[in-house]
């Protein structure tokens, strides 16, 4: 049987985690992206710890594709793990320079990547792509506009490429998240440990508590082995019931 190939970038943040573990568990040589890689101490690292990855540091899109391709000559499945602080702020206090760099990571990112996986993947007539959002914009709140804006446009792309590669088979689905337990959104200091945090989040969200990072990949392995194509074009919100009812701020 053909070794099964899938990609995740961001492998060290956000949904990377459970999801390089789920492949891992399901057989899956795992590219892992992440940035620190650069540093070969933590490449090292990272690959003692974690055997049948193939961590890397590349960044431009087109150079990664290359290298994804020309070492394996094929790819499976492409998870685009996007991930960026959430800086909340009144626009009219608003630096563009965060409005641009938000932008960057979380919309521009997974558009790039795309843009040079979407011929490969058209030539090799099959693959499950899925990009990790967000579900914040179903309620927004006072001073979120700049990672609102982003994270809508990374859904909308979701819409966009699912028609446009539906055609071939090749799903294209989001896992939009909130109340998910990482360190980028939902540090455990603030949110688990601190009796305040922890009160908000028994507050605002039904389940009662942050999502586990074992239950989100769950859902990366269900999105990443399906058979088929015609579920495409979706946003899985990921967030225990929220929203329910208005949010305060914490």
């Amino acid at each position: 049987m053909d070794e099964k190939v899938a990609l995740v970038t961001n492998a060290l943040d956000f949904v990377g985690p459970p999801a390089v573990q789920v492949l891992l568990e399901d057989s899956y040589r795992v590219i892992a992206q992440d940035p620190t890689f650069s540093d070969l101490g933590q490449l090292q690292a990272y690959s003692r710890q974690c055997p049948g990855t193939d961590p890397v540091a590349i960044t431009e899109p087109e150079e990664f594709m290359e290298y994804v391709w020309g070492t394996y000559g094929k790819l499976d499945v492409l998870i685009s793990n996007d991930t960026f602080p959430a800086i909340h702020t009144p626009v009219e206090d608003a630096s563009i320079d965060d409005l641009y760099a938000t932008i960057e990571n979380v919309m521009v990112a997974p558009f790039r990547l795309m843009q040079a996986a979407v011929p490969r993947l058209k030539a090799q007539g099959s693959g499950n792509v899925i990009l990790v959002t967000s579900c914040r914009t179903e309620l927004p709140l006072p001073g979120g506009a700049i990672p609102d804006m982003a994270r809508a446009g990374a859904n909308a792309l979701v819409k966009s490429l699912s028609i446009e590669l539906a055609p071939l088979g090749i799903p294209v689905n989001a896992i939009a998240p909130n109340y998910l337990y990482s360190e980028a959104y939902f540090p455990k200091a603030k949110f688990i440990d601190d009796p305040v945090g922890s009160a908000f989040i028994r507050e605002v969200v039904p389940a009662g508590r942050l999502g586990e990072p074992q239950e989100v990949g769950e859902l990366v392995r269900y999105l990443a082995n399906m058979k088929g194509s015609f579920h495409t074009g979706t946003i899985i919100k990921f967030a225990g019931g929220w929203p329910a009812a208005p949010l305060r701020p914490l």
